[in-house]
C-alpha cells in the first residue's frame, strides 16, 4: 500500500526537530504495517487553525486527487488540523477518494474521532487563543510591547536576574526615528501623505521590513 506521511510543528514553542520525530515515529509504524512511504509532507511553523496558508497540506490534498497514494499517515489528527471544518472536510474528501486516514494516536480515523477529536481541538484552539491575548494584554498593561517590531524601533534582549528573557521591550533606532520625526513634523506644515511618501521613496528611505511606500504611503505591492 502506498502511503505519505504529514508532519507538522506550529509557534507553541515546538522545534524544528519535532518534524523530524513526527516522520521518523510515521515511519516506524509504515514498517509495522508493511506500507511502502512514497512522501513526507511538512510544514514548518504553521498553525494548525488553517489549512489554507499550509503549501504541503495543500499539496498533500492535490496529490490525494491525482491518485498517488492510498494511505496518509500522521502522528495525531491534530497535526492535520485543529479546525473542527477543515478536519471534518479532509476526512469527507479522503473517504470519497477511497484514501485511509491513520494515526498513530487514533489509528484508523472514522467518524466518532472526527466528532470528538475535532470538538477538542477546536475547544483547544480557542482556550489558546484566549490565552494568548491574555498574555498579550498583560504586557501592554506593564508598558511593554504586544507584539511586532514598529518602525523606529528594534527589539531589546535582556534577561531578567533568573536567566529567563523578558519579552515585550524596545530601543528606540535613532535614525528611523529621526525620518518619524520629520513626517510628523512635514505632516503638520500641510503636507501631504502621498508627498511625503514620494520624497521618502525618491530618497530610497526604506520602511520596516525594507519594503518601499505606495504613493498613498502604504506599502508598495
Amino acid at each position: 500500500m502506498r502511503a505519505v506521511i504529514y508532519a507538522r510543528y506550529s509557534f507553541d514553542g515546538q522545534s524544528e526537530a519535532s518534524i523530524e520525530d513526527q516522520v521518523r515515529n510515521c515511519r516506524q509504524l509504515c514498517e509495522q504495517k508493511g506500507w511502502e512511504v512514497t512522501e513526507v509532507y511538512a510544514d514548518r511553523a504553521i498553525t494548525g487553525a488553517t489549512s489554507l496558508l499550509r503549501p504541503a497540506y495543500q499539496k498533500l490534498m492535490a496529490d490525494a486527487r491525482a491518485d498517488r497514494f492510498d494511505v496518509v499517515i500522521a502522528e495525531a489528527l491534530d497535526r492535520l488540523s485543529r479546525e473542527q471544518v477543515t478536519t471534518a472536510a479532509l476526512f469527507q474528501q479522503l473517504t470519497f477518494l477511497g484514501i485511509m486516514l491513520f494515526t498513530r494516536a487514533e489509528g484508523e480515523v472514522n467518524e466518532l474521532h472526527i466528532g470528538l477529536k475535532g470538538t477538542m481541538n477546536a475547544l483547544f484552539l480557542k482556550d489558546l487563543a484566549i490565552k494568548t491575548h491574555r498574555g498579550i494584554e498583560g504586557r501592554v498593561r506593564h508598558g511593554k510591547s504586544g507584539g511586532g517590531r514598529a518602525y523606529g524601533y528594534r527589539v531589546a534582549h535582556q534577561r531578567a536576574e533568573d536567566g529567563n528573557v523578558i519579552r515585550g521591550d524596545r530601543e528606540i533606532v535613532e535614525a528611523e526615528a529621526a525620518i518619524v520625526r520629520r513626517i510628523f513634523a512635514e505632516f503638520a506644515t500641510g503636507k501631504s501623505p502621498r508627498a511625503i511618501a514620494r520624497d521618502l521613496n525618491r530618497e530610497n528611505v526604506k520602511r520596516s521590513g525594507g519594503m518601499r511606500r505606495g504613493a498613498d504611503g502604504y506599502p508598495a505591492k
